[in-house]
């Protein structure tokens, strides 16, 4: 153990870790990153495969989001967004209204802050606008919105949410469209549309109390990168409109280019009443995030009386420095058409896959976007950490979820990364 990883397993609490197992396997001590690459203190470097927890979409050290940012510290770093505005967060808002067609930007610092203010502000909704008994909420089962008290209320993940259930307000959880679930002989599509059966049983009972409704368009991540039909997406809208409930789209993980387009929503042509964005949305450089709504719901918190608005905040809100990173990846997007060239790249990666995908111990291989992943037919306890092992001695890192074996690079990695990758798999199935 070197002494950065000991000095961090004495004083650093790490996040999403039993820190006892750090003991026996100390976290990777990082000193730099270049590109795809991150590179520890003896100068190994290791693929980031999982684009350092989905939030690094340009690589590391990536020069035009560097020079950016080292423009705006020139400006000014930081000022209170209560009483005071600035270019860079105005320019944002002007820019993701226009890419999502919604109206108005809320910031806030990481995805589960975005979900919590979207909740909040579709309970204030109501009850500016005289219903305050619609304030229940719904998502899917096995979907997954953050770790905050109101975000784990929406959660439905055993790991994260049971220890903490006294604290929790009481959510409904609908079935889950992910086709892994679906009966034999089932399409994907037809078993989405019998999902959302079930979701209209539930409203045509529970409407009137019942504020939103928030998913994560096609992808749900945290349970395991669950996939499902866009099909899903299109009778939800047509649902929430018909029982007058907000459709909240969760795609902090999705957004920004992760499922073959900007947004995941654009694949259905749906307009949800809120979108929560961040991870990607600064490259993985500074911690932002943002909730998009349309001009009706914000006008109903417009008014004379203080109390009608919407009154979260904190200190950080739409930081000039996080906003001009992300208003950077914004530019790396449109200059480098970056959608299209990341269609191609997705073909020549799930070409390459195909050993993997015919691999006997694979089941449910499934691909979306810059999104791969599999199962493990024969998974025994440790096996996520004994692949991560395997696959940091050969320069990836990778991280499956369960019996998840999942990829989600960098949109700036080429073939020979792609290959490192595969192979780092290949090894641990054929153990």
């Amino acid at each position: 153990m070197t002494d950065l990883q000991d000095r961090s397993r004495q004083f650093l609490w790490h996040p999403c870790t039993q820190m006892k197992h750090l003991e026996s396997w100390p976290p990777l001590a990082i000193a730099k990153g270049e590109g795809p690459w991150l590179i520890d203190e003896s100068g190994k470097r290791y693929l980031d495969g999982i684009s350092s927890w989905w939030v690094n979409l340009f690589g590391h050290a990536n020069p035009r989001i560097n020079a950016a940012i080292i423009d705006q510290l020139s400006k000014i770093e930081h000022v209170m967004l209560a009483g005071c505005t600035h270019e860079p967060v105005v320019q944002l808002s002007e820019r993701l209204g226009k890419l999502t067609g919604l109206g108005h930007a809320f910031y806030g610092s990481d995805g589960a802050s975005a979900t919590e203010i979207a909740l909040k502000m579709s309970f204030h909704f109501w009850r500016n606008t005289g219903k305050p008994n619609k304030n229940r909420y719904i998502s899917l089962q096995n979907g997954y919105h953050g770790e905050t008290v109101g975000a784990l209320s929406v959660t439905d993940v055993s790991l994260f949410k049971d220890v903490y259930a006294p604290l929790l307000r009481q959510s409904a959880q609908m079935p889950s469209p992910d086709f892994r679930l679906a009966e034999a002989g089932e399409s994907d599509e037809a078993y989405a549309l019998r999902c959302a059966d079930a979701l209209e049983a539930h409203l045509q009972q529970h409407a009137e109390s019942t504020a939103a409704f928030i998913l994560e368009p096609l992808v749900q991540g945290a349970t395991g990168m669950a996939m499902y039909h866009p099909v899903y997406l299109s009778r939800v809208r047509e649902l929430c409109t018909k029982y007058e409930i907000h459709l909240i789209a969760d795609e902090i993980a999705v957004g920004f280019g992760r499922t073959g387009t900007m947004f995941a929503c654009e694949q259905s042509g749906i307009l949800p009443d809120f979108m929560c964005l961040s991870k990607g949305i600064t490259g993985g450089y500074l911690p932002l995030s943002c909730v998009l709504t349309t001009d009706q719901i914000y006008e109903t918190f417009y008014g004379d009386e203080t109390a009608k608005g919407f009154l979260h905040s904190h200190s950080y809100t739409g930081n000039p420095l996080a906003c001009r990173a992300a208003l950077a990846v914004l530019d790396i997007f449109e200059q480098d058409e970056v959608i299209s060239v990341n269609r191609k790249k997705a073909e020549t990666f799930t070409s390459m896959m195909e050993p993997l995908k015919t691999h006997p111990r694979v089941k449910h291989f499934r691909h979306r976007g810059m999104i791969w992943a599999f199962d493990v037919a024969d998974a025994a306890p440790g096996f996520s950490r004994a692949f991560a092992q395997t696959a940091l001695e050969q320069g990836a890192l990778l991280r499956p979820i369960g019996s998840t074996v999942y990829f989600m690079p960098p949109y700036v990695v080429e073939e020979e990364q792609m290959a490192l990758m595969i192979k780092a798999a290949n090894m641990v199935l054929n153990k």
